[in-house]
């Protein structure tokens, strides 16, 4: 064959290649194009404004602003308001995350046994999960009253009387804590249970032919083959607690009396009394590096205690 011939061969198949990228790329942009641009728009175009506003001197609704570069991050991590910010934050999330794991694991042990109306009661337990907020808050805010409310009640029988829920600072916290756990156990147990189904059941009946006791079961069997579901909840509850509590806190202590939770705070400076949408862009920058920080953490250090079977 001569060199002409596989030239011109050399060039259709050079050709035919580039047909099919090119083919492949408008099959891409065609079905991917638009989620790119719905990402870009609403995702990232916001992100990245939001780190300009940070920089700025700006009333909410104000024509003008003030570039001050990274003064709103300094004031906030050197403010007394900032850190009790943190502070509220901390307990919040280590409040609402413990407490929302151990009580959906200890209602995903029972559900997971052979008892009558289990279908009726995991269907309740998990209920309240797919509940508005804002309805949950206002049953619950009913119930915390201090003389009218069903709480109340129930401590006056037995000779206690209410605390001031909505006054106390501490107690506005806990309270919203309960709230919180209260919605959200529902979604850990019923992801507690399915990791209870999927563990192989002759590892539970070696372990009882062993002579291991219910407790030597769970520590020895059970829980290391849910590691990987209790890692599932560990980061995923993180990052809900520290962004999903909004629509609880506002409902229930509007002016943030004690449970100004970063998120909450976002609100309060930029749509409160104060209106300063720049610090509360900062605000709000520091919690995206903060959730991906904590998540990076958990991925890199946390997963390698992990048993994946």
């Amino acid at each position: 064959m001569s060199s002409a011939v596989q030239t011109e061969q050399a060039r259709v198949r050079v050709r035919a290649h580039r047909r099919r990228q090119s083919k492949n790329w408008s099959l891409f942009l065609l079905f991917a194009g638009p989620n790119i641009l719905l990402i870009l728009a609403f995702i990232y175009y916001p992100l990245f404004s939001n780190m300009y506003y940070s920089t700025l001197d700006w009333r909410l609704g104000s024509s003008s602003a003030t570039q001050i570069g990274l003064e709103n991050y300094a004031a906030f991590f050197t403010s007394d308001s900032g850190l009790e910010v943190w502070r509220v934050t901390a307990i919040f999330t280590a409040g609402a995350v413990l407490g929302s794991m151990i009580l959906g694991l200890l209602i995903a042990l029972v559900l997971n046994k052979k008892i009558p109306g289990k279908t009726a009661a995991r269907t309740a337990v998990f209920s309240p999960y797919v509940l508005s907020g804002v309805g949950v808050a206002m049953v619950w805010n009913f119930i915390f009253d201090p003389t009218r409310g069903g709480l109340s009640h129930i401590l006056g029988f037995f000779g206690v009387s209410s605390p001031e829920w909505y006054l106390n600072e501490d107690w506005s916290l806990f309270m919203v804590i309960i709230v919180y756990v209260w919605k959200n156990l529902g979604y850990c147990a019923v992801v507690f249970l399915a990791g209870l189904q999927s563990i192989p059941k002759d590892l539970i009946e070696a372990a009882t032919i062993d002579r291991a006791g219910p407790i030597r079961r769970f520590v020895s069997v059970t829980l290391p083959l849910l590691t990987p579901t209790v890692f599932f909840l560990l980061v995923t509850n993180i990052l809900f607690s520290m962004t999903n509590a909004f629509d609880i806190l506002r409902t229930m202590t509007p002016t943030g009396h004690g449970t100004n939770t970063i998120i909450f705070e976002i609100y309060l400076q930029s749509f409160g009394a104060y209106q300063r949408a720049g610090y509360s862009a900062a605000i709000a920058v520091v919690l995206f590096f903060t959730l991906f920080f904590i998540t990076a953490v958990q991925l890199r250090f946390v997963e390698r205690k992990v048993h994946y079977s």
